[in-house]
């Protein structure tokens, strides 16, 4: 069958766009737990269970070829346990660190992710491989997933509100010098625009496009999808005016799919 790509909640959707870009035919099917979003602010255990429970079940029902994890905070707790219980290929997400370090002049990298992305010792052994010489500058803060989703769902960008989310980023010692900046969220890549327009001389680092390159290099041969669905597992507030905008990401259907016991209790 096709390939899933899986995340929290919208953020995913660039990781789909990125793979319909590098090849358009590709068969995808979406899935996305906004019953449990946002994951950045959930306990580490009870996030790697649901996660574990949530994709099991998920597999044995829509029998992806491979699946791709684009969720940072899920990838960083979750991949290795997900890759022992299944045998399905799985694709994870990590902070854009080694070209944000390898492309700074000032040796001064910035980095927006989920608080529970930023307390991971897997982000530190990633700053440690990719980052060394580099000073980096991390920030954790829910807001920045919240607003893209709200803009996903067609609400204006509060640029107030982003500004505000992301000025303790600039108030760390030296962060003045910070010219480059890896968004360890896939829900970011909705918001880089503004952040383009708010910092013009700072390069931002998507991690998008190398997930999708990475997912099609190492994924097995995919048959078409009987139809491209994106399953969601909590009904959404508004699903007709979602539908809309799924269409454009090349999802003709929306559905339900309910998380499992194990994960619910």
């Amino acid at each position: 069958m096709a390939l899933l790509v899986f995340d929290s909640g919208i953020g995913g959707l660039g990781v789909v766009a990125a793979l319909r870009q590098l090849q358009p035919a590709v068969p995808l099917v979406y899935l996305a737990d906004n019953a449990g979003f946002p994951y950045g602010e959930q306990p580490d255990q009870a996030l790697l269970r649901r996660v574990v429970a949530l994709l099991g079940d998920a597999i044995a029902r829509l029998r992806p070829e491979a699946v791709v994890i684009a969720c940072n905070t899920a990838s960083t707790i979750a991949l290795g346990a997900l890759r022992a219980a299944c045998e399905t290929p799985f694709i994870g997400c990590v902070p854009p660190v080694k070209p944000a370090a390898a492309a700074s002049r000032s040796r001064h990298v910035g980095l927006l992710a989920t608080p529970a992305t930023i307390r991971r010792p897997y982000l530190q052994s990633l700053i440690d491989k990719f980052a060394d010489g580099c000073t980096v500058h991390p920030l954790g803060t829910p807001v920045l997933a919240e607003l893209a989703e709200a803009k996903f769902q067609g609400q204006p960008v509060d640029l107030e509100t982003l500004a505000g989310a992301i000025a303790p980023l600039f108030a760390q010692p030296q962060a003045d010098r910070i010219d480059a900046i890896a968004l360890g969220c896939t829900h970011y890549t909705f918001l880089l625009p503004e952040l383009r327009a708010m910092y013009p001389a700072i390069g931002f680092f998507d991690p998008a496009r190398p997930v999708a390159r990475q997912a099609l290099a190492v994924a097995p041969p995919l048959s078409p999808a009987p139809e491209p669905t994106a399953w969601f597992t909590a009904a959404p507030p508004d699903p007709v005016a979602l539908q809309g905008h799924l269409a454009a990401y090349g999802f003709t259907k929306l559905a339900h799919l309910k998380p499992p016991v194990r994960v619910l209790s």
